[in-house]
């Protein structure tokens, strides 16, 4: 299977339903390590993301990723619109004159977005953050790829790495964001940033198969 423009298109309204569906728990996870905005910001973010793109449909997949890039830095507070908004800006980069995306190229822009994200915010695989999620999604991804694996099962690899990463983080201690303030308090909880970052990969696994 190959990714088109109207299946990225698909992709983000699917993820504006799932983050609105999951506000209140991403809120309330929040609350216990953060801002306790995240779910609120990841909303009104997306479904900002989600009218611009109705009403302007990009002509391919970089630019459906530039206009989420955009849109997200403008609409979403702290530090996670700047830090999403890099993730999408380097995905789309990998996407330059390409109207459809075979297995590989859908590998290399969750690659190249997670890689935006550790140089945005400087931080590393068992900090407690998104990455904690997004760097095992990543790996696995890859794994199934080289494998031979199809999309569906890339992806599907990549969904439950990330939510096995967000159980792990329930044991760190945070060393970045708002939560690093709390220090040994923050152990015991979920990162809602690596909840969010599963949540955007389930939300592919479900959308990019046959």
């Amino acid at each position: 299977m190959t990714v088109t423009t109207q299946d990225v298109l698909r992709w983000l309204e699917v993820s504006q339903q799932v983050f609105a569906e999951h506000q209140q728990q991403l809120t309330e996870m929040d609350q216990a390590v953060g801002d306790g905005d995240l779910g609120i910001s990841l909303d009104r973010g997306f479904t900002a993301v989600r009218a611009e793109l109705s009403a302007n449909p990009p002509a391919d997949p970089r630019s459906v990723f530039q206009n989420v890039a955009t849109v997200l830095i403008k609409t979403m507070g702290g530090s996670s619109g700047p830090l999403l908004g890099t993730f999408f800006l380097r995905a789309g980069a990998t996407c330059a004159d390409k109207s459809e995306l075979e297995p590989a190229d859908v590998v290399a822009l969750f690659q190249a977005g997670v890689e935006g994200l550790q140089d945005r915010g400087k931080a590393a695989l068992g900090d407690k953050t998104m990455l904690d999620a997004f760097i095992p999604a990543v790996d696995a991804m890859r794994s199934a790829l080289e494998a031979g694996s199809s999309l569906a099962d890339i992806l599907d690899r990549g969904a439950a790495a990330a939510e096995s990463g967000v159980q792990a983080t329930v044991a760190m201690q945070a060393r970045k964001g708002r939560a690093s303030y709390l220090g040994e308090r923050s152990v015991g909880h979920a990162d809602p940033g690596a909840a969010a970052a599963h949540l955007l990969v389930q939300a592919a696994a479900d959308v990019w198969r046959p």
